[in-house]
């Protein structure tokens, strides 16, 4: 999607994957024991599918929102609505508007940073935020590397 596209709709589902090969869809089942196998989440568009592997044993809390929201249909609907070429492009709010949004606490929540997770490549995964701990429901997946975001958006993804 170019930068002057229009915004896309966004569906999204659950599927869980241990690294044996195993599905299950519609449930946080491994979310509780990441170790024994890969988890990973599959956006459904209007241009494809997108196939988010999510990193639970470094960023839990983001993982358990984000997870949670899935199995709850919280993103079904949603619109990119933000798409900024060559950078990145942003959901998660279900006002469409960029300003809305809340996580399964009703109310933001710490940033979960990591040494070992930075924007170094296209697909990154990350909580968008409106400054330290402000994290919501809104993510954005990168279009290429974005060292500049190491430490300020929580990558839980890719």
């Amino acid at each position: 999607m170019g930068g002057g596209e229009a915004c896309r709709h966004l569906r999204l589902s659950l599927s869980c994957f241990r690294s044996g090969g195993a599905e299950r869809s519609g449930q946080v089942w491994g979310f509780l024991e990441p170790s024994r196998g890969r988890m990973s989440v599959t956006l459904h568009t209007d241009v494809g599918d997108i196939k988010i592997e999510v990193f639970c044993e470094r960023t839990p809390k983001t993982c358990e929102n984000f997870l949670a929201l899935c199995a709850s249909n919280y993103y079904n609907g949603c619109v990119f609505h933000r798409n900024i070429k060559g950078f990145m492009v942003q959901t998660g709010d279900p006002t469409g508007t960029g300003r809305g949004g809340s996580s399964i606490w009703g109310k933001k929540f710490e940033d979960e940073y990591s040494e070992y997770l930075k924007h170094n490549v296209r697909g990154v995964v990350s909580m968008a935020n409106n400054g330290p701990n402000t994290n919501g429901s809104q993510f954005f997946i990168t279009y290429g590397k974005q060292p500049h975001l190491d430490m300020k958006y929580t990558v839980f993804g890719k």
